[in-house]
């Protein structure tokens, strides 16, 4: 069951689908508003303040992620979980660009997307009960449950995503991680989209620091990578 009545926004235009994943998020606990379009969707993610997103990808109007990419304009920390089909493999890469954390491949079993939705809310609720995690990077103050990286007057909001991988690389510093590592430890699976996605978290970060005196993020060919940088 789940701990709260956490309030999930789930966008899907299958009737039967939506009723049966409601119906199932409800009797664990959560609150649920169902959509079945994009614009309604994000007409009510602007009047509510949700816990986390499940989204369609094939969506009336405009499809999932381009509500996903709204969504994480407006939010950079709410979990937002794609529901693809199996024959869309290049949308989860899209899906992973437009702002989107993971996916479940349609027809999925209900515990496994259960178990999905309380992961996700364990480890929001875990870092804000989580005390001050900050690291200096460079010139750059790196506040976790905050999901900020500052450099003087400049201050860049990350994505919870964005804001683990940083720091992962950042307890593992100066030391060669593997790709797998890397992925069970913050994407908490190993599979080939995954590894996709995180090639394009990776090109964020590295955007980041490009700039930082002392820091690198390498590519370390067939293995995986090293952060250099000398933490304080």
């Amino acid at each position: 069951m789940a701990e709260s009545r956490a309030k999930i926004l789930l966008v899907e235009d299958d009737p039967t689908l939506s009723f049966v994943v409601k119906d199932s998020l409800q009797k664990n606990g959560f609150e649920v508003i169902h959509c079945s379009d994009s614009e309604s969707g994000w007409q009510q993610f602007m009047k509510n303040n949700f816990d986390m997103c499940l989204l369609d990808v094939v969506l009336p109007k405009k499809d999932g992620m381009y509500l996903a990419n709204q969504i994480r304009q407006k939010n950079e920390a709410i979990p937002i979980l794609l529901l693809t089909s199996k024959s869309m493999d290049d949308d989860k890469i899209a899906g992973f660009k437009s702002g989107a954390d993971d996916y479940i491949t349609k027809p999925f079993n209900l515990q496994e997307l259960l178990l999905r939705v309380e992961v996700f809310l364990k480890r929001t609720k875990k870092k804000e009960e989580n005390t001050a995690v900050e690291f200096k990077i460079g010139n750059m103050d790196f506040d976790y449950n905050n999901l900020t990286l500052r450099s003087g007057k400049v201050e860049h909001q990350l994505t919870q995503r964005e804001a683990d991988l940083i720091k992962f690389l950042c307890l593992n510093a100066n030391r060669v991680l593997k790709r797998d590592e890397i992925l069970m430890n913050v994407w908490g699976k190993d599979d080939y989209f995954l590894g996709r996605s995180m090639d394009v978290f990776i090109t964020k970060v590295r955007k980041y620091l490009k700039e930082q005196p002392g820091v690198e993020l390498q590519t370390i060919h067939g293995i995986g990578f090293k952060f250099v940088y000398n933490p304080s």
